[in-house]
């Protein structure tokens, strides 16, 4: 008879030191097998993807690198001589770089809304930035006391000089309207949405009637009738700055789009997170405050920085009513005879397309950081 431990000899007393996995799943070859050539379809697709990307990007970085002008005081530089192939102008951007980003802004006085830029990027690198000390005291001085400054700095008065907003322009009035918007039209959203969502029939016809009325027009004709209609029905020697008019009508526009965002969110809470708030004896306002409001906003990050998104994109709409945005000035400067040559209106579209670009990237970037730590979070 065979000896029974003779047959079990060959199971292993410890652990075996796992392999590594197959070089074809990790790695950059495994990322690629895996989204770019998972399915003959995906495969058809991204070789359709690089083809197009072999065709356009060489010809494109020839025009704005190889061939391109990067200095020069006037359009003779940006004019082919002797047969050369002359591609992007960007000495026209470096010669009127600074009225692309503050317009008509007296050249002496362009220390304020630099000032204003610095300390506004400065504060909100800081409230990005989770170990910043005293955080809660720097968000509460950017909602409250920095808006007060920044006007002040930039309009006058009380000891400056007063800068018109018509001389206003550039990326500032494009930054002025996207960020008066964004913070306007969050909290008013919120409560939009809540009283959308109220038993009370007198707050909820209400909510219902703005949200409908601001979501069935275009932007741009809510920009035509506060520039154009509204001082019509103001009383004689009333009026307003053309300005403040738009930012007005940015701010309940956009509202009432993220006042449906929110919406969205409030209706994806389950209701046992109500009823566990009025169990714990809160209040209406404190239970949404401390439990459902909290929720909701995060379900609903991605849509909310898509707005903001739309919104920085839609400044370019003010220039319908005189007022001259990053794209505005651009375009406005096309006319300088002295700089007037084929290329200076597509170096200047590039130009004002990868400011825009730079801008909504990063939301969308930072929107997909505070996602993914919200739901390590939760997961805690």
């Amino acid at each position: 008879m065979t000896d029974i431990s003779s047959q079990t000899s060959f199971v292993a007393k410890e652990f075996k030191t796992p392999l590594p996995p197959p070089a074809s799943t990790t790695g950059l070859l495994g990322w690629a097998r895996a989204n770019l050539f998972s399915s003959v379809f995906n495969a058809v697709v991204t070789m359709l993807l690089l083809l197009l990307i072999v065709w356009v990007l060489p010809p494109f970085i020839r025009w704005a690198f190889i061939d391109a002008v990067w200095t020069g005081d006037n359009r003779d530089a940006c004019l082919p001589k002797d047969g050369q192939v002359v591609g992007a102008c960007w000495a026209f951007v470096r010669a009127k770089f600074g009225q692309f980003m503050l317009g008509s802004y007296p050249y002496d006085l362009r220390w304020r809304p630099e000032l204003v830029v610095g300390i506004f990027a400065l504060g909100l690198a800081g409230l990005a930035y989770e170990k910043t000390p005293g955080r809660g005291r720097l968000a509460l001085f950017m909602t409250t006391a920095f808006p007060l400054l920044a006007f002040w700095l930039l309009y006058g008065g009380l000891g400056l000089e007063v800068v018109e907003t018509a001389n206003w322009g550039g990326l500032l009035v494009t930054l002025v309207v996207a960020v008066t918007g964004i913070v306007a039209s969050l909290p008013l959203g919120i409560l939009l949405a809540l009283g959308r969502r109220s038993k009370l029939p007198f707050i909820k016809i209400v909510s219902v009637v703005f949200i409908e009325l601001w979501r069935g027009v275009p932007l741009i004709t809510v920009l035509f009738m506060a520039s154009v209609m509204l001082p019509l029905f103001l009383p004689e020697g009333v009026n307003f700055d053309k300005l403040l008019r738009a930012l007005i009508g940015v701010a309940l526009f956009t509202a009432a789009y993220m006042a449906e965002t929110v919406r969205g969110g409030l209706q994806a809470i389950p209701k046992g997170q109500y009823e566990g708030a009025a169990s714990l004896g809160l209040g209406y306002w404190q239970s949404m405050r401390l439990i459902i409001l909290p929720q909701a906003l995060k379900i609903v990050i991605p849509g909310i920085v898509n707005s903001f998104i739309s919104l920085f994109k839609d400044t370019s709409l003010v220039m319908i009513i005189g007022l001259f945005d990053l794209l505005g000035s651009v375009q406005r400067n096309f006319a300088d005879a002295n700089w007037s040559t084929p290329s200076i209106a597509p170096t200047g579209f590039v130009f004002a397309a990868a400011i825009f670009w730079v801008f909504c990237f990063s939301m969308s970037r930072y929107s997909q950081y505070m996602e993914r730590k919200l739901n390590k979070s939760h997961r805690r």
